[in-house]
């Protein structure tokens, strides 16, 4: 086992394991894979994988001083206790919160990948992820959980290791991206490739990205429902000179610039073809029938107003697996509803997992 490790907290630890050569989806083999992951809580409880979504990384825990983005469902004493199980976050295959991807170098040419890091699908993420479990002497796990893009690494979980988990928890997914997720992809995708400062992915340190910024701008319009933007922002008026400006504008601008600083494009774009192109039922005879063959116990979480993933679609995907159960969440929300609101629905996944 070759790792290298730092104590954030007693119990919770920011590692990164190399685990050698995978050979990609697409036919190409990418070398020198490393994924940095997160262990927290009990070292010999049973082992819940947790998988983040679009622009989340491995820290779902955190510490005290900074909690991370699923610290009101994981932690000691929560909805998912870590005093009793040991859970791991892996930042995905083509994140860049650690993990290999179009940050890191490739040592055959020296070079950093940037827009030369080859397509990876979620079941590469899902492949990388296994690797790394073997070579940390992991042969089983008891849950793997996670929302959007995470749902559907949960997803490829169920049917490509169908007997290696007892449980899988699916928040805000779906067996496939739709039409109109992958609509809202290519406007973010478009957005970032047509920004001159983005030079075709070779972009230089500290480059203020507008592209990027607008891409996140085109995502969080669908992550909440219209009604929680009005009861927000209730049209009120921010400061910016002689013409109209608004707090939603001013909030959306915010957020916009806050990601571009912290997230690497080359990522982002690798992040968004991979949400694409998922569809479980691709080369297994359609969704129907892979969901069919996942064996875990299945539980769906399905939260009103989500824009990008229907919970109808969730909700019939869940009456197709054999031990499937479905929870729909009321909530202003929408598909961010997984990141919040945690006493609505964290009681069910409590119960769920100690039935």
């Amino acid at each position: 086992m070759n790792l290298k490790s730092s104590v954030q907290a007693p119990d919770v630890t920011i590692r990164k394991v190399k685990i050698g050569s995978i050979l990609l989806e697409s036919g190409k083999q990418l070398d020198d894979v490393e994924l940095a992951y997160e262990s927290a809580g009990s070292t010999t409880g049973p082992v819940i994988l947790v998988c983040h979504a679009l622009t989340g990384s491995q820290y779902a825990v955190g510490t005290e001083k900074e909690p991370g983005w699923w610290a009101g469902l994981i932690g000691s004493g929560q909805y998912v206790d870590t005093s009793r199980y040991r859970v791991l976050t892996f930042n995905v295959l083509g994140g860049c919160s650690g993990s290999t991807g179009p940050r890191s170098v490739c040592k055959k040419s020296g070079q950093t990948y940037r827009a030369d890091f080859p397509h990876i699908s979620v079941r590469d993420m899902v492949r990388a992820q296994k690797k790394a479990l073997e070579v940390l002497g992991i042969s089983e796990l008891f849950a793997v959980m996670g929302g959007s893009l995470g749902g559907m690494q949960v997803f490829e979980w169920g049917v490509m290791y169908p007997s290696f988990m007892k449980k899988l928890f699916v928040f805000a997914s779906s067996p496939y991206l739709s039409d109109y997720g992958i609509a809202f992809n290519r406007i973010g995708i478009t957005a970032i490739c047509n920004d001159p400062a983005f030079n075709g992915g070779d972009y230089t340190e500290g480059a203020v990205l507008k592209g990027l910024e607008i891409a996140r701008m085109a995502g969080l319009v669908t992550y909440r429902t219209p009604a929680l933007f009005d009861g927000r922002f209730r049209r009120e008026e921010a400061d910016d000179g002689e013409r109209p400006y608004y707090q939603v504008e001013s909030y959306l601008n915010y957020q916009g610039e806050k990601l571009a600083k912290r997230f690497d494009a080359n990522s982002y774009l690798s992040l968004l073809y991979a949400m694409n192109a998922h569809d479980i039922g691709a080369g297994r005879g359609g969704w129907e029938q892979a969901s069919n063959t996942i064996q875990a116990e299945f539980y769906a979480f399905g939260f009103e107003g989500d824009l990008l993933y229907d919970p109808d679609v969730l909700r019939a995907c869940a009456s197709t697996v054999k031990s499937g159960h479905y929870f729909h969440v009321e909530t202003l929300f929408g598909h961010d509803g997984f990141l919040t609101e945690y006493d609505r629905w964290g009681g069910y996944v409590s119960e769920a997992l100690e039935n």
